[in-house]
């Protein structure tokens, strides 16, 4: 064989090679997607419980799959305050924080509408599903798109987005403002229902699943512990004071009986297991009702799992209730993967595990065990402020609301009456430093001067909305809540509320962990990025490298 003749084969073999990889890898070559992409937000989960009760998550269960299968970023950080529930929702699907979306509270005093306004609230809008106001609420309190809104957009509305969860909010602010339909449950009636704002009747599943009365099946079973529960040796156990009671006076401790509820209440469901169960169940009826993951195009699904909220307010992180919930949630998250597995296949879907906020150790039980902490009244704190302030100038009502850590002026009266703002602010700025409780106090328009550790500074300014948030920001000690004397909050900068857990699953995801610091804002981009779409019109946050990688 000669040489040149060698070499003319050499090059033919290269180019046929470029020519393959350019084919399937190269511009303008067609790029392979997950069928369905699923959101789990689990409503307070503190990043430890991953591991707190990992001795008993089972083989089979979602967490052990998820973190042996998945890729945990063990160090995800809420990057703004107040880490609340439609905070955190609206951030992991917006990409952005507060400041941005407007979304700067479950409830804020709105400046311009000089009133509280709730996070999803909207009259212009109509229950489906039942006959209470409980379905008067959409999206367009957001300013910004979700992710499932770009999903929308880059398939020209071909995708679809469904969000599902007990609370309106964790339904709602998720699936966005372009979605096919967000569902959330009616504890007055019992039922799954939406708003006029998606669609004027409840798709049949939707009837369908309602029809079942689930809830009356939940409490004819009701609570007892899965193991017994002198076992559970990650928990406080007994009767503890601090602990508030959501089932009634005389409902002290597992097994709880909740027959006296059947067909009569239909809200206590949320604060057990099984409002997660329910949460799931409604959440695979969705897969099947609506075809996700059937089609041509990338559909999107959001869960949140509003029961650990109600569960962690009521009994604290260090109860046998929130370990037995999360050991039955274990279980719940293992039958889901299984049903997607069935339904879309094993490697077809692409999964993230996250969560909207924390939560702090209730104060009695931190102090019972002589670690400083307490609880801050702002009730009480807004009174005494109007009090002293009427002596000092001689009008009521001067301050208006106490929102998110935030202290309110009552701007209209201030301006009608001529009063001095300064003098006002100064006065209240004085009164709060006196608080035993409160361990910084400062003008938030003076927010770039004041002297504060730069990471609050920041999860600050990253809260702050003008329209949408107060006057003078206060920040309370370490372990401090706003809150009475039985159980216990979240809301400030500190690792237990703002400390959360992010797993990944399934399509392209490759086993593994990373210790490097991210970000809640740095979800809904990662998510763009292996779909190759745009990110949400807010974006603040950038595609996690070490996922991707």
């Amino acid at each position: 064989m000669s040489l040149r003749f060698l070499l003319i084969l050499i090059f033919s073999a290269s180019l046929s090679v470029s020519f393959s990889q350019q084919k399937s890898t190269g511009a303008g070559a067609e790029t392979v997607k997950p069928k369905l992409v699923v959101g789990l937000v689990v409503d307070q989960m503190r990043w430890d419980f991953l591991y707190r009760y990992s001795d008993r998550y089972k083989p089979d269960g979602g967490f052990r799959r998820l973190l042996s299968h998945g890729f945990s970023n063990e160090n995800t950080f809420i990057p703004y305050s107040p880490t609340v529930t439609a905070c955190g929702h609206s951030t992991i699907y917006t990409g952005t924080v507060p400041a941005i979306s407007g979304i700067t509270g479950n409830a804020w005093y709105d400046q311009r509408e000089q009133r509280v306004m709730y996070c999803t609230e909207d009259k212009s809008v109509k229950t489906v599903g039942s006959t209470t106001a409980s379905g008067e609420m959409s999206p367009r309190n957001m300013h910004t798109t979700t992710i499932g809104d770009e999903l929308r957009l880059a398939t020209n509305f071909r995708s679809k987005v469904i969000g599902v969860a007990i609370k309106d909010r964790g339904g709602i602010l998720p699936a966005g403002h372009s979605a096919n339909g967000a569902y959330w449950y009616d504890s007055k009636s019992g039922n799954w229902i939406t708003s006029t704002y998606y669609r004027n009747d409840l798709p049949a599943w939707v009837s369908g699943y309602n029809q079942g009365k689930h809830v009356d099946k939940y409490y004819e079973t009701g609570w007892s512990t899965l193991y017994p529960v002198e076992t559970y040796i990650n928990s406080s156990k007994g009767e503890n004071t601090w602990e508030a009671k959501p089932f009634g006076s005389a409902a002290l401790a597992h097994p709880y009986n909740f027959k006296n509820f059947i067909g009569k209440n239909y809200g206590v469901v949320a604060s057990t297991p099984f409002g997660n169960t329910m949460t799931l169940e409604m959440a695979k009826a969705a897969v099947k009702g609506e075809e996700l993951g059937q089609g041509k195009e990338t559909d999107m699904l959001t869960v949140s799992l509003s029961s650990p909220d109600y569960i962690g307010h009521a009994f604290g992180p260090n109860s046998i209730e929130v370990e037995d919930c999360y050991l039955r949630l274990d279980k719940d998250l293992g039958d889901f993967l299984n049903f997607l597995d069935k339904e879309i296949g094993q490697g077809q879907y692409l999964l993230f595990l996250s969560a909207d906020h924390g939560v702090a150790h209730i104060p009695g039980f931190m102090k019972a065990n002589k670690i400083p902490a307490g609880t801050f009244d702002d009730g009480a704190v807004m009174d005494s402020l109007n009090s002293k302030l009427k002596e000092k100038f001689g009008q009521e009502d001067l301050v208006i609301s106490m929102f998110n850590y935030q202290v309110h002026l009552n701007h209209n009266l201030i301006d009608s009456l001529k009063l001095d703002k300064e003098d006002i602010t100064n006065a209240v700025i004085r009164m709060m430093k006196k608080q035993p409780e409160v361990s910084r106090v400062f003008e938030l328009e003076e927010l770039a001067e004041t002297t504060l550790p730069e990471k609050l500074k920041s999860m600050i300014a990253n809260g702050y909305h003008p329209n949408r948030s107060g006057d003078i920001q206060f920040v309370l000690y370490p372990q401090y809540i706003d809150g009475g004397p039985t159980g216990t909050t979240h809301g400030m900068w500190n690792p237990y509320d703002a400390h959360i857990p992010l797993v990944w699953y399934g399509w392209n995801i490759k086993p593994g962990k990373s210790n490097s610091e991210v970000y809640m804002t740095d979800i809904a981009p990662t998510i763009a990025a292996m779909l190759r779409i745009q990110m949400p019109n807010g974006t603040v946050g950038k595609p996690i490298e070490a996922l991707l990688k």
